[in-house]
């Protein structure tokens, strides 16, 4: 099926200083998608870069016609918007956030669209959930990671493993309400996104993945964790006030 019909499969690739691992990562992606009998498109959002993110990626468009390249406005940053961004210009009945250092194999994503997904809302990543691997990672980057995991059960959601992880698929339908009302632009974005989802009644699936460490990552721990807390209590707050009601 032609790329160019409507999209059944839209992979969202937020991107911050990528040059260097966007290239691998795009020519994964296309070779895979070309094998594949639905049509499909990647877009690939660029924000706030200092190197040449954007050129290489509106290199690889012009190559590649089901690649599709936006910024984000000068004055506004963060993955958050980023991927708002790239999941309400998406026009998929399936969309997936897709980490530009494709730390999950592509070919994975199988498990992410029907028949799998049948039934469910929303599908995220696990590296936490039974059967998951992590391969490589230093046991300080997990530790870190399952400190901030513990603040977020504690704080926020108790109902998964890892809110955490950069892959995740969404329904035309649920991407359209959650990204619709979406307001957080920093690290808390994912939980915002699963805590309404998670009072809108969605039916959400985790899903163990092989997980290969990334040694370019910059998460911290102190100042990820308190930014998490202050975005949660945003998340509460706004909850509370009706401003995640539904559009229209």
């Amino acid at each position: 099926m032609s790329h160019k019909a409507s999209p059944f499969l839209s992979i969202v690739i937020p991107a911050h200083n990528e040059e260097s691992r966007l290239p691998a990562s795009l020519a994964q992606i296309s070779a895979y998608l070309q094998g594949q009998d639905y049509a499909f498109e990647v877009i690939i959002v660029e924000n706030g870069s200092k190197d040449r993110t954007f050129e290489v990626a509106k290199e690889f468009a012009e190559s590649f016609s089901h690649i599709c390249v936006i910024q984000s406005p000068d004055n506004m940053r963060g993955k958050g918007l980023a991927v708002k961004q790239g999941m309400l210009a998406a026009k998929g009945e399936w969309r997936f956030i897709c980490d530009a250092d494709l730390s999950m194999r592509i070919e994975d994503i199988v498990r992410f669209l029907p028949p799998a997904s049948d039934g469910f809302d929303l599908i995220i990543a696990s590296r936490e959930a039974p059967g998951a691997q992590r391969v490589d990672e230093p046991e300080y980057r997990h530790m870190i990671g399952r400190i901030n995991n513990w603040i977020i059960k504690l704080a926020a959601l108790d109902d998964f493993e890892d809110t955490q992880c950069g892959f995740k698929m969404f329904s035309r339908s649920a991407a359209i309400d959650l990204f619709g009302v979406q307001k957080m632009n920093g690290i808390g974005f994912d939980v915002e996104l699963l805590y309404i989802a998670k009072r809108r009644g969605y039916k959400i699936k985790e899903v163990p993945i092989t997980w290969y460490y990334d040694p370019y990552s910059t998460m911290r721990l102190w100042d990820d964790s308190i930014n998490m807390l202050r975005e949660i209590w945003e998340i509460r707050q706004n909850w509370r006030r009706g401003d995640y009601e539904k559009r229209d």
